[in-house]
């Protein structure tokens, strides 16, 4: 069993900068891949980014335009999101999810999830 915890969620104005944590507990996270999702009001939940087993690859969302970077910290357990040139469309809630599988963008292949941490983006 997986457990994860999302951490570093907040309010951040635009153009600026946030770093999301994720803590895994239960099992190592680098025989996962990893991935952020995120769901603002009214909307479905999406996909943001991806890293593989082993930090096998990265795989990002279109809309993220090369604004955030996955990483991981295989000592730690932690799966982390970098968030630059923040801007208003950010803002949801953003979760950590973990497969024991190949990378994918749906969230229903996704076999364990965080709480998530919301991130609000000022303009």
């Amino acid at each position: 069993q997986v457990h994860l915890v999302e951490s570093g969620g907040g309010l951040v104005q635009y153009g600026g900068s946030l770093r999301l944590s994720c803590t895994g507990s239960g099992r190592d996270l680098s025989l996962y891949t990893m991935a952020w999702f995120r769901q603002a009001p009214g909307k479905e939940r999406e996909f943001v980014a991806s890293i593989g087993a082993y930090d096998s690859h990265r795989k990002y969302a279109d809309s993220i335009q090369a604004r955030f970077t996955i990483t991981r910290d295989t000592p730690k357990n932690m799966v982390y999101l970098q968030m630059n040139s923040a801007e208003p469309e950010d803002t949801a809630v953003y979760y950590c999810a973990a497969r024991a599988g190949d990378s994918g963008v749906y969230s229903s292949v996704y076999d364990y999830w965080g709480q998530g941490t919301q991130v609000t983006v000022s303009s």
